[in-house]
């Protein structure tokens, strides 16, 4: 079965119920293991359903307090768990209880779990997309939460998540991202936003920012930080209009993304500034800086 998974799951599975033992109450804890005993051999589909729905009923609804803010499941790969409250965390527990020898089987249950779910449930199985088995199986499930307008759906795949750095093709990559935007997601929280930039998205948040600047409304940023790789004789007038902004952080943005750029006149630009370039480069001003002074 472990080649379902790409990290150890039974690490991982033991970790997480260590979290869930600290925030939980003894008799809700009774009542998760009770849950487990009862699934069986071979699992019962519906059982397991409808623990997974009355979990919130049990265990409760608390942020958890006792944890850190990640669980590390393999090669630097971190879960992200701050910030959740018990059910959620105990949702993503119990997804790991279901059998994954079986693929087929497995996809089956899970994407029944994801049709049959209500707002809170589907952010949960959306945030357990990292640690499912069979990572290859969740594309087209990711690609339809991104198009959710649900903010606790959209949130759950966007933000923290690193399931969608890692497996979306790039046109999907790139609607995440400027579905991001569009809906004013904190953008500095997309895992894998660097190494996802690319060519096109550049292109197509260039555009983004003329036409709210038409339309006299101000553009994010962190738009820059992934036009910044790819500036060139096409947007390189857009980077000059935010560096000469009266607005501090947008004139911060356009020195980040010079910083980023082998586009001999962004470098030039970047000259300009001798206080810029030495905060970017003694790290006083970095992205998570301009994210913090936008937030």
């Amino acid at each position: 079965m472990e080649h379902a998974y790409y990290y150890d799951r039974n690490k991982f599975d033991t970790l997480l119920y260590g979290i869930i033992e600290q925030n939980s109450t003894e008799q809700a804890l009774s009542w998760l293991q009770q849950q487990k005993e009862k699934l069986g051999e071979p699992v019962s589909v519906q059982r397991f359903n409808l623990t997974f729905t009355a979990i919130p009923r049990f265990m409760g609804k608390n942020t958890i307090q006792t944890a850190p803010s990640y669980i590390e499941l393999s090669d630097n790969t971190p879960f992200f768990i701050q910030g959740y409250t018990l059910d959620k965390l105990v949702r993503i527990w119990w997804l790991l209880q279901f059998p994954a020898a079986d693929r087929e089987a497995y996809v089956r249950v899970i994407e029944g779990l994801f049709d049959a779910a209500d707002m809170n449930e589907q952010a949960a199985l959306y945030a357990a997309l990292p640690v499912l088995a069979w990572p290859e199986a969740w594309v087209f499930r990711t690609t339809e939460g991104i198009r959710s307008n649900i903010g606790p759906v959209q949130e759950a795949v966007m933000l923290y998540n690193i399931y969608p750095a890692r497996n979306l093709e790039e046109p999907a990559w790139n609607q995440l991202v400027m579905k991001a935007f569009f809906t004013d997601k904190p953008i500095h929280l997309i895992r894998g936003l660097d190494e996802r930039a690319n060519p096109a998205l550049a292109a197509i948040l260039t555009d983004y920012a003329h036409e709210r600047w038409a339309a006299g409304r101000k553009v994010h940023p962190m738009l820059w930080r992934l036009v910044g790789p790819f500036i060139n004789a096409d947007n390189f007038t857009d980077i000059q209009r935010v560096w000469h902004s009266e607005v501090n952080v947008e004139k911060e943005a356009a020195a980040l993304a010079c910083a980023s750029s082998t586009y001999a006149p962004a470098k030039q630009l970047l000259e300009q500034s001798a206080t810029l370039r030495e905060e970017i480069a003694s790290q006083h001003l970095t992205w998570d800086t301009i994210a913090a002074r936008i937030a």
